[in-house]
């Protein structure tokens, strides 16, 4: 039954009663909880949402928040799980929405698993990376799921819907991904907080439009490109769009679906390196456990808690061990120093 809490979003003709009861039934994946995410997470659970999922696999830290709404200092300190700290603060908002959080690194290798247990109504990218994007373009495809694709770099952001057999996808407009260091990031030129609240807030719109419109027939496909600082946006009409090439889209060519994940990633715009390590085939409260026996005896600090295990290897070398294996090697962007580490410490 819909409360007051949604009274002036009803009196919209765009959404009425009847959109807010589609809204209220509706699953959201939220894939990255970064700046994007923080801004779409806050906007659809305070706009009734009926259930998000929230998936991160990076921990808070002070660099994030000047931009990254739903965290504050406390969660830097303790070293929180980004899905973890938002979802404290994203039921604080609405306690009638279901969040549901998760620490994990999205890769070919489980994305469909969480697809099928997720069920979702759409998709959102809110990561800081392209190959997770391609990545989910190639799961909306194979699962006709809709994703709203965002992007901001220094003043500058992009936004983009896309529909499974209704609009271009990502590879129709991009159909190559950039090489490394192709592409600016929020590491080489910054960005600004005000952009991305700007792009989170457009894609956000467009989740509910996604959600409220039933008709996808009539949902106009445009890709949004805007520069805040000089305040100009631009709409590229995306109608005829479509390649008729496209190896995705058209062809079902899913390259970055069918390719297993890399073992060892450098995380944009940190001094940090992801390990991903064999799964560990204990519970989460064993596995830390173990960790942390092996730990203790040759790192300075050490921190436990339910999600993670944290550790200061050396004056410039923090260690965060996640429950799925992976490990995030602060202090470095070297993968190979990085792996040295872990094989070091962790064997």
């Amino acid at each position: 039954m819909v409360t007051d809490r949604y009274a002036r979003q009803i009196l919209l003709p765009q959404i009425q009663r009847s959109g807010q009861d589609r809204l209220g039934m509706a699953t959201v994946l939220l894939v990255g909880v970064g700046a994007l995410g923080c801004t779409v997470a806050d906007l659809l659970v305070r706009a009734g949402v009926g259930t998000i999922v929230l998936i991160d696999r990076d921990i808070v830290e002070k660099t994030n928040l000047h931009r990254q709404s739903l965290f504050d200092e406390s969660d830097a300190e303790q070293h929180l799980p980004k899905s973890i700290a938002a979802a404290r603060r994203l039921r604080k908002a609405n306690p009638q929405v279901r969040i549901t959080p998760q620490v994990i690194d999205v890769t070919a290798d489980n994305i469909r698993h969480i697809l099928s247990s997720v069920s979702p109504t759409v998709m959102v990218d809110g990561t800081d990376n392209v190959e997770t994007r391609y990545l989910l373009n190639d799961l909306s495809i194979e699962s006709g799921t809709p994703w709203v694709y965002g992007a901001a770099t220094g003043v500058e952001g992009r936004v983009m819907t896309v529909i499974p057999n209704h609009t271009p996808c990502l590879r129709c407009i991009f159909p190559t991904p950039p090489a490394p260091g192709e592409l600016p990031t929020c590491d080489t030129v910054g960005v600004l907080n005000s952009v991305s609240t700007l792009v989170a807030s457009l894609q956000a719109t467009e989740v509910i439009r996604l959600i409220v419109q039933e008709d996808f027939s009539k949902f106009r496909s445009e890709l949004i490109s805007l520069d805040g600082w000089n305040r100009r946006f631009r709409t590229i009409d995306l109608t005829n769009g479509r390649r008729s090439d496209c190896p995705a889209c058209v062809n079902h060519k899913l390259d970055f679906l069918n390719h297993s994940a890399a073992n060892a990633v450098t995380l944009c715009g940190r001094n940090t390196v992801q390990i991903r390590l064999p799964a560990p085939s204990v519970t989460a409260s064993d596995f830390f456990m173990q960790v942390v026996r092996r730990l203790e005896p040759v790192v300075t600090e050490l921190d436990e808690s339910d999600y993670r295990v944290w550790a200061k290897a050396t004056p410039d070398i923090e260690l965060s061990i996640f429950a799925d294996g992976r490990v995030l090697v602060h202090g470095t962007s070297d993968p190979s120093q990085a792996r040295s580490i872990v094989a070091r410490l962790l064997g």
